[in-house]
């Protein structure tokens, strides 16, 4: 477990804990967030992202948290020997989303891109949300298992499933 790809749905917890399993297998994070949105909070152009996901995904180590551009996505989980695919219950997203907006209404939250709203990038959150089911569904999950031969596929679909994996893995 050298690359690892974090990914699912806004508000999966896809970044806190990815942070956490950066701690315990000392693996730089690259949050996709700060790698698509410069420091003042607009999207850098696309030829600069695409040299720094390639600079990324070509290094020996690292956790990439986040979806980004599809096609980065897929470039992604080829390079990755680890899929992580955090597909929580609809309503926990939504509940996750909404408790980062609340709290963000009184502190930024850790690794919020510099120069974005919380209330915008929430409700950007909410649109994502509601428009998932399209894409995070049983045909994403069969075409992972199909190309994951040689990777180590993980699906958690509860909170307490994300704990028990943190536990695993230190």
């Amino acid at each position: 477990m050298r690359k690892i790809a974090v990914f699912g749905k806004p508000g999966s917890g896809k970044s806190t804990f990815s942070k956490k399993l950066a701690a315990q297998t000392s693996i730089q994070l690259h949050q996709l967030d700060s790698i698509i949105y410069k420091a003042n909070g607009e999207l850098v152009d696309r030829k600069t992202y695409d040299k720094t996901h390639q600079e990324i995904t070509s290094s020996e180590s690292w956790i990439i948290d986040g979806f980004g551009p599809i096609s980065s996505f897929y470039e992604r989980l080829e390079a990755a020997d680890t899929l992580i695919y955090i597909d929580l219950p609809y309503v926990i997203s939504y509940w996750f989303v909404t408790k980062r907006l609340l709290k963000g209404v009184l502190v930024k939250p850790e690794g919020w891109p510099e120069g974005s709203s919380v209330l915008k990038g929430s409700f950007a959150s909410y649109k994502m949300l509601r428009l998932s089911p399209k894409f995070w569904n049983a045909d994403l999950v069969a075409k992972l298992e199909e190309n994951s031969e040689n990777k180590s596929l993980i699906i958690v679909r509860s909170t307490r499933e994300l704990e028990r994996l943190l536990d695993d893995i230190s």
